[in-house]
């Protein structure tokens, strides 16, 4: 799987996390994550992120929504 490819399943495994943990549906999960630039942020972090595990990247993110104002 080449960079690309798991950058996306990233996003999508983080955006799942965050529609279950705050029972939302993915599209208002995706929109969230539209609205404040979850999956540019995501992408810009992979270098980093690839070596944590999901949980600790999902945090990354509801700290980056707290830091832009998002009621997470």
């Amino acid at each position: 799987m080449n960079e690309a490819q798991q950058i996306l399943f990233m996003q999508i495994r983080i955006l799942r996390m965050m529609a279950e943990k705050y029972s939302l549906s993915l599209k208002e999960a995706a929109e969230i994550f539209g609205q404040y630039n979850v999956l540019p942020f995501i992408r810009e972090g992979f270098g980093i992120f690839h070596v944590e595990g999901d949980d600790a990247v999902f945090d990354e993110v509801k700290a980056y929504l707290k830091s832009k104002g998002a009621a997470v």
